[in-house]
């Protein structure tokens, strides 16, 4: 690592590091509450649910919650009235065959390690009323961390049995992955090499959400059999609800390609990898060639 990107990461680790200590504090001192507790299915039923129905999935985390917000933005995607209006409709949601996921961090958050824990503290202490006001009180809602099975989780045994589960999804599928232009999931691991065929259709690693009729206007000329992967930050929410309204099955899979390669290198924090960009880390976009293979499997480019 040269002396510029060490620079960088130092810079980003302060910023970070004293902005969530200042009001994880606070979450402590004054024992913020949310007024509504989901229920969140486990990680183990929402994998179960997605093979056995064959739903399509929508996540939200802190960011989609955020940018239900248009004055709010975040690393890769700003602020947009259309997409606050419809990641809230998305949210509200309920119908079968498609299936909402949100955080598993509103109870029990000694699960996580230290990082996760302060993070969500930080978290609800300041959006903890958005989750209120978008929540439906009494409803089920399935597990957002099913595609970050391994690094928030202060105990990892779990993580492989999930990984091996979660590869039932795809089994014998024909994928196609829609994802940011440097994410290229499944290159140089095994994660989906037991799927029937991969192709890819790339996107803009920002803002993609500006590009969201031209992404699925491109996905919607694949046939209706296939298997749609999305990782493409909050737009992957979006798009997956409406490509599951228009006949297919969507998947929003954000980090679980990333997740599992530091599963594989048994890494304890979040790293730079050589041919992905991780938006998590200071100096992620910078990426290596991503190999020939990967490029044969490229049927669209929307960039």
């Amino acid at each position: 690592m040269n002396i510029r990107n060490i620079i960088i990461t130092l810079r980003y680790k302060i910023r970070y590091g004293s902005t969530v200590e200042w009001y994880n504090f606070w979450y402590i001192v004054l024992r913020k509450k949310g007024k509504i507790m989901p229920q969140v299915a486990s990680i183990d039923e929402t994998i179960r649910k997605i093979i056995d129905d064959r739903c399509s999935v929508s996540r939200f985390g802190d960011g989609e919650v955020l940018l239900t917000s248009p004055e709010k933005e975040i690393r890769f995607q700003k602020g947009d009235p259309l997409l606050a209006k419809r990641l809230t409709e998305v949210l509200q949601s309920h119908e079968e065959g498609h299936i909402v996921c949100i955080s598993d961090a509103f109870r029990d958050l000694y699960r996580y390690n230290r990082k996760s824990r302060r993070f969500w503290r930080t978290h609800f202490y300041l959006y903890g009323s958005w989750w209120d006001r978008l929540l439906v009180a009494g409803r089920k809602y399935y597990n957002t961390f099913v595609t970050r099975p391994y690094m928030d989780f202060a105990r990892k045994e779990d993580s492989a049995r999930w990984f091996r589960d979660m590869k039932g999804i795809w089994e014998n599928r024909n994928i196609v992955f829609i994802e940011g232009e440097k994410s290229r999931l499944g290159v140089g691991n095994d994660l989906f090499d037991n799927a029937r065929s991969i192709r890819r259709i790339l996107c803009p690693p920002k803002d993609a959400f500006e590009r969201m009729e031209d992404i699925k206007r491109e996905a919607c000329k694949v046939e209706k059999g296939a298997l749609f992967l999305i990782a493409l930050g909050p737009t992957a929410t979006v798009l997956a609800y409406d490509l599951f309204k228009a006949g297919y099955q969507a998947i929003d899979v954000g980090h679980v390609d990333v997740e599992y390669e530091w599963w594989r290198m048994g890494a304890h924090k979040k790293v730079k990898l050589e041919r992905k960009y991780v938006n998590e880390t200071a100096i992620g976009s910078e990426v290596a060639d991503a190999g020939e293979e990967y490029r044969k499997q490229i049927i669209a480019q929307i960039v």
